[in-house]
C-alpha cells in the first residue's frame, strides 16, 4: 500500500454503527467500510457542494417547504447527472487504489447505495441549509 492510500485510510472517521461481518454482501461490506466513512469525512463538502447547486439554480430550494426541499434534493440527485457524478467524485476521489478497483467491478450497484447515501446525509444537514446559513 503506498502513501497515499495509507493517508487516505487514516484520515477516515470510524463509524461505530456500521457494522461489517463475514455474513454480509460484498457490496454492504464496501459500503459499510468504504463508503460511509468517506461520506462522514466529506458531509461539510457535500453540504457546500449542495449549496452551490441551489445558488445556480437561483435559490429556488429556499422558498420551498420542509417536504418539497426533499424532493429537491432527490430530484437534484437523481436526475441532474452533471450533479451525481461531481457527488460520485467527491466520494471515489477518496478510494484506496485497491477499493478502485473492486469498486469498478460493481460500480452501477455500488453508485447506488454510494447515491443513497449521500442523499441522506444532505438531508440529515437540512438546517444548514436555511438561506442566512448558506449565503
Amino acid at each position: 500500500m503506498d502513501s497515499r492510500d495509507i493517508a487516505l485510510l487514516k484520515l477516515r472517521p470510524e463509524i461505530p454503527n456500521a457494522k461489517v461481518t463475514s455474513i454480509m454482501s460484498e457490496e454492504e461490506y464496501f459500503q459499510n467500510k468504504t463508503i460511509r466513512p468517506i461520506a462522514k469525512l466529506q458531509n461539510e463538502l457535500l453540504v457546500e457542494v449542495f449549496k452551490h447547486y441551489v445558488q445556480k439554480h437561483k435559490n429556488v430550494f429556499y422558498d420551498l417547504s420542509v417536504e418539497k426541499r426533499i424532493d429537491y434534493i432527490e430530484n437534484a440527485i437523481h436526475k441532474d447527472m452533471k450533479f451525481r457524478n461531481s457527488l460520485k467524485g467527491i466520494i471515489i476521489g477518496q478510494f484506496t487504489i485497491e477499493e478502485h478497483r473492486k469498486y469498478v467491478t460493481n460500480s452501477s450497484a455500488l453508485n447506488k447505495r454510494m447515491m443513497r447515501i449521500v442523499k441522506e446525509r444532505i438531508k440529515q444537514n437540512i438546517q444548514l441549509l436555511e438561506f442566512h446559513f448558506a449565503s
